[in-house]
């Protein structure tokens, strides 16, 4: 019992150590971002104030808003900024329990998941964001002057963020689903017109109520799902070769 108790207690301090690594990075780089808030606030902005009508500006419905939008941000970007050192204490407090064909598979799958999500907000703020706001700037009744809330802006490109971050995901969902047995390339692969109407419904459910930003969610999950199943076909046959050898 008190092998049982000091190797909890052992963990216990670990995943607390680990914890003070993590907030304490976060922590750091959001006093080091702090005094550049309300630039990069701007460039957050950038897509949005480019396509604004001439005379138009962004309000703050809010008497703090000007302050907590940015301070907001500044905390969000420091937990992405620092969700690599977030992964590496994950990866450093499970990895003494993996057997050793595990700690070779959880490494790439935890780095590729990662640089797969920074992609996705990539794609969202070059690709996206021009777009969606030019699609609705374009489209407001003649008449109606154009003035965003800044936190209403903010809370907008997150969940845009989050939406093509996790979206991104979907090559590393499609191969565990292989991997672990859930089910198969061939089996996947004839599920493919239902994938692509979950990837509609998805897109219709984590983007704004507009068909542009919908199907520009939809398509990059369907297309991604496919590499996905291709990365997947490629392992399971390598490894079908080798058993056979």
């Amino acid at each position: 019992m008190k092998n049982n108790r000091s190797t909890l207690t052992e963990h216990l301090l670990e995943l607390r150590n680990r914890l003070l690594i993590i907030i304490s990075t976060i922590a750091i780089c959001a006093l080091v971002f702090s005094p550049f808030a309300n630039s990069i606030y701007n460039f957050l902005s950038l897509p949005l104030l480019s396509v604004l009508p001439e005379g138009s500006n962004m309000i703050a419905v809010d008497v703090a808003s000007p302050f907590l939008a940015p301070f907001k941000l500044i905390l969000i970007l420091s937990i992405a900024v620092t969700f690599p050192v977030s992964v590496y204490n994950f990866w450093a407090f499970i990895s003494p329990g993996l057997y050793k064909n595990e700690k070779k598979l959880v490494a790439p799958i935890l780095i590729s998941s990662t640089l797969l999500f920074y992609l996705g907000i990539i794609f969202a703020y070059y690709i996206v964001f021009p777009l969606i706001f030019s699609f609705f700037t374009n489209i407001a009744p003649q008449g109606v002057m154009i003035a965003t809330d800044i936190t209403s802006f903010l809370n907008f490109a997150i969940k845009i963020f989050f939406a093509f971050g996790l979206a991104f995901e979907v090559p590393i969902i499609t191969f565990l689903v292989v991997l672990f047995g859930i089910s198969t390339v061939e089996s996947l692969s004839k599920k493919r017109p239902y994938i692509i109407v979950m990837a509609f419904v998805l897109g219709m459910i984590l983007t704004p109520p507009d068909v542009i930003s919908q199907v520009l969610l939809a398509v990059p999950i369907w297309l991604l799902f496919e590499m996905g199943l291709l990365f997947a076909h490629l392992i399971t046959k390598n490894k079908g070769k080798a058993n056979s050898n």
